[in-house]
């Protein structure tokens, strides 16, 4: 794996030579750290920012908080590592999360391997090398054969293209980018533009220090009580007994983790019984409301049952019928198609004297004004400060801020214009040994991200000891696989309700210019892993090894 001759790599003798470049230090970045270097290889993190952790670095937002549970939201890679931690809340906060992000890198003196304010612009593969160019903002240079992108399915800020946000004389924050030294709100006239899960996380608490709040709201969104509470310490230790167990069980699932599914169909059972079950579910909280029934996301009757549910639920909360009203998803949008949220108090913020909803269906936002927020019907919202909690780019928005080019300089912007276009989410054709991390076309957002990140790691890091063991250069997905793989996405999420709500982030639908195509794979954790494991035992069918040594005899 040595390389002699620097010079030779990128015609730069500054560059730095190892054999992998990891881009991006969240959890899949450390995941893969901690992974590749145990097997020997020279692995180099490259992290954007000025601190590890990822989304769970930059969203330090008031009330941000995992909506998987602690205990299954974690590594799982060292016993001891999950004996050790001790979780302080069913639902972990962003700064616990954060705090034991950093401990793992620590107590695996992995922080010797990454390098912080390292932002990649560029990677372009060297067909005559066959090793990756790697180039940062600040003009650093490095040469690896291989090339993982840990950058995160949500990290890319969505910022909404709104006429005279410059000309804002107050302060403006994003929730995906939140000063580390906090924001005090305390007697200011705040407007919240944003409902999804980052504003109803946010919204309670800003409303708790703010003289008044107005919640500048597009489309409402169902949100589910988190139903938060302190780590149960007979549940912690039931855990940690049975952790090997419990693991093995969350990659057996659809969703990667141990919330209780119902085996059972909605249509199957009796209408005092769905009533019954969709209570239960309010009352376990989070998204657990997504498991109440087998077919809550195929069958149309079930779904709208639960809508309506959901839906007298905000009635029998919010005091002013006109703003429940304002505050329900339409019955064309279907639970769980726009992402779900949890949070606590969120609908009985609206009782507060201080917080106005502002239903920007009925008169759309106009202009940021140098003194707030003016709407169509010629309301003027006076405000001091903006909160855009307009979430993401996501599932491939940071992938495509960096100019990638494969085989014949072909970018994967212009690979990915339609949408995108991977084998088993882990590489796209044309670009030799460029693994993509926890991406699109992955159980991703629908899954335990951590769960997720760990499986697409260990498969990686196997792959490249098969390849080093073996003494293959690179390894390229197949067209064909590759195209039999996309539609095997599409062809499942057709299947689904998903395919009736297309007004989501799942879509693209809240970045303009976007195509609108579904990016992840309903399919679920367990059929996935069993993919993984088949393309591997049949010598990892679907993709082309190459090894120049055999080619030149």
């Amino acid at each position: 794996m040595a390389v002699e001759n620097r010079a030779q790599i990128l015609g730069d003798e500054a560059a730095q030579v190892v054999d992998a470049v990891v881009v991006g230090a969240g959890l899949a970045g450390v995941s893969a750290l901690y992974h590749l270097r145990r097997q020997g290889i020279r692995v180099l993190v490259l992290e954007a920012s000025d601190g590890i952790g990822g989304t769970w670095y930059h969203n330090r937002y008031p009330g941000a908080r995992c909506d998987i549970e602690s205990l299954d939201y974690s590594y799982s890679f060292s016993e001891e590592l999950q004996q050790d931690w001790h979780w302080s809340e069913r639902y972990a906060s962003q700064q616990e999360i954060l705090a034991y992000v950093q401990h793992v890198v620590d107590r695996f003196d992995l922080r010797k391997d990454i390098e912080l304010n390292a932002r990649v612009v560029s990677a372009v593969f060297d067909e005559t090398d066959g090793r990756w160019a790697v180039r940062t903002e600040n003009g650093q240079q490095f040469s690896a054969k291989y090339c993982l992108l840990a950058t995160g399915v949500l990290s890319a800020a969505q910022v909404p293209q709104i006429r005279g946000t410059e000309s804002f004389q107050g302060r403006s924050y994003h929730t995906a980018d939140w000063p580390t030294e906090g924001v005090d709100l305390s007697g200011d006239r705040v407007g919240v533009i944003g409902t999804g899960s980052s504003g109803t996380q946010l919204i309670p608490l800003v409303a708790e220090q703010a003289a008044h709040l107005y919640v500048f709201q597009r489309t409402p969104n169902f949100v589910m009580p988190a139903q938060n509470r302190p780590m149960d310490p007979d549940l912690e230790r039931h855990w940690k007994e049975h952790y090997p167990e419990l693991r093995k069980k969350a990659r057996a699932t659809r969703n990667g983790h141990n919330q209780i599914s119902n085996p059972l169909r909605g249509k199957d059972v009796s209408p005092e019984e769905r009533r019954a079950e969709f209570e239960r579910r309010w009352e376990l909280g989070g998204l657990y409301m997504m498991r109440a029934f087998a077919d809550i996301l195929t069958d149309p009757e079930v779904n709208a049952e639960a809508g309506d549910f959901a839906r007298e639920k905000i009635r029998q909360i919010v005091d002013d019928p006109a703003t429940a009203e304002a505050l329900m998803p339409p019955r064309e949008l279907a639970l769980g198609t726009k992402r779900l949220c949890s949070g606590t108090n969120y609908y009985e913020t609206y009782n507060r004297d201080n917080v106005t909803l502002v239903n920007l269906r009925e008169a759309p936002i106009e202009a940021v004004t140098p003194t707030g927020i003016r709407t169509a019907d010629g309301s003027e919202y006076e405000l001091d400060v903006i909160v855009y909690a307009t979430g993401f780019d996501a599932m491939t928005g940071s992938f495509l801020r960096i100019d990638v080019r494969g085989r014949g300089g072909l970018s994967l912007r212009e690979k990915w214009q339609h949408g995108p276009r991977t084998y088993l989410g882990v590489m796209t054709h044309g670009f030799p040994n460029l693994f993509i991390l926890a991406g699109p076309q992955t159980p991703s957002v629908f899954s335990n991200m951590v769960n997720q990140a760990e499986i697409h790691v260990e498969w990686v890091n196997e792959c490249i000891a098969h390849l080093e063991k073996n003494e293959i250069d690179t390894i390229e997905a197949n067209e064909d696989a590759e195209n039999a793989w996309v539609d095997h996405v599409n062809e499942l999420a057709s299947r689904t309700l998903y395919a009736q709500s297309r007004n989501s982030w799942f879509w693209g639908a809240n970045t303009p210019g976007k195509p609108r195509v579904f990016m992840p794979y309903v399919g679920g954790i367990d059929r996935y892993l069993q993919k993984l494991g088949e393309v591997v035992a049949h010598g990892y069918e679907g993709f082309t090894l190459r090894s120049r040594q055999l080619a030149r005899a």
